[in-house]
């Protein structure tokens, strides 16, 4: 695996529905610049906070719909499977993640909490979902973060 580039679409106060224009803009010209084959995307899940929850699922909806529209395949991984595909431990703590992506990827300091997150849900795509040397999946499951 090779190190390319990660960074954080930051959304201002305001209406929602231009905040999620502008993550769908943003996905739109990273996707231009850098052309994926693939995108990976970790999976809601169902936070203490309702509304939070209901953002974040909206968030990734257009983070899908700009992979959709380029039409680029799209994977979902829970957090259980991310964690478990680079920690090893599907309980793994958020610091944790941080420095297995540091060491997998060679980078010289620890990224931030949400590109760790991001790269790490790439490794785990990388490492045994759709991306797996395009080697096809259908017909098997992740178990214990390995294909059976």
């Amino acid at each position: 695996m090779t190190y390319v580039s990660s960074g954080c679409v930051k959304t201002s106060e305001g209406e929602l529905p231009f905040r999620l224009k502008l993550i769908l803009d943003n996905l739109n010209e990273v996707i231009t610049q850098y052309q994926p084959e693939h995108v990976a995307i970790e999976q809601v899940f169902v936070n203490i906070n309702p509304k939070s929850t209901l953002l974040l699922g909206q968030a990734r909806g257009a983070a899908i719909c700009a992979a959709v529209m380029n039409n680029l395949m799209v994977a979902e991984y829970t957090a259980l499977q991310i964690k478990q595909a680079v920690v090893g431990n599907g309980h793994a703590k958020k610091e944790q993640v941080q420095e297995m992506v540091m060491r997998l990827l060679h980078l010289a300091s620890n990224p931030s909490a949400d590109a760790a997150d991001a790269l790490a849900c790439a490794i785990c795509h990388a490492h045994g979902g759709l991306g797996l040397g395009r080697i096809a999946t259908t017909g098997y499951r992740m178990k214990r973060g390995r294909l059976v």
